[in-house]
């Protein structure tokens, strides 16, 4: 898996590689769950934030995994949401090798802005 550095917002291509999903499935979400709603920027591009990335993984989850149909998928999000559970949701089902190279370049940072013997 290609390494990306945890920012702000991500470009759609970059969340198609850390989600292993297609772009055109990342828009056609987009239409059908109303909690995926990434900003545009001025160019017009769609931007991801790290909570939408959670639910994409979460939604993915539940329709490749628990193999619910999309409208299945709606109301248990829609219940998730209602009992205040779908942020613990989304990020019990994120990706954990996302998460590892998160991890991995917030180090490599931490490390490259660490001044020697601090």
């Amino acid at each position: 898996m290609e390494r990306i550095a945890r920012k702000t917002y991500y470009a759609i291509g970059e969340v198609s590689t850390l989600t292993g999903l297609k772009p055109h499935v990342l828009r056609y979400w987009e239409t059908q769950f109303d909690m995926i709603s990434p900003n545009k920027n001025r160019g017009g591009s769609r931007v991801y934030r790290m909570r939408d990335i959670e639910t994409i993984l979460l939604v993915k989850h539940l329709l490749y995994e628990k193999r619910f149909t999309v409208e299945g998928a709606k109301r248990e999000m829609k219940e998730l949401r209602k009992g205040g559970r779908a942020a613990e949701a989304a990020k019990l089902h994120t990706d954990p090798a996302v998460l590892a190279s998160i991890k991995e370049e917030l180090t490599a940072l931490r490390e490259v802005f660490t001044l020697p013997g601090g």
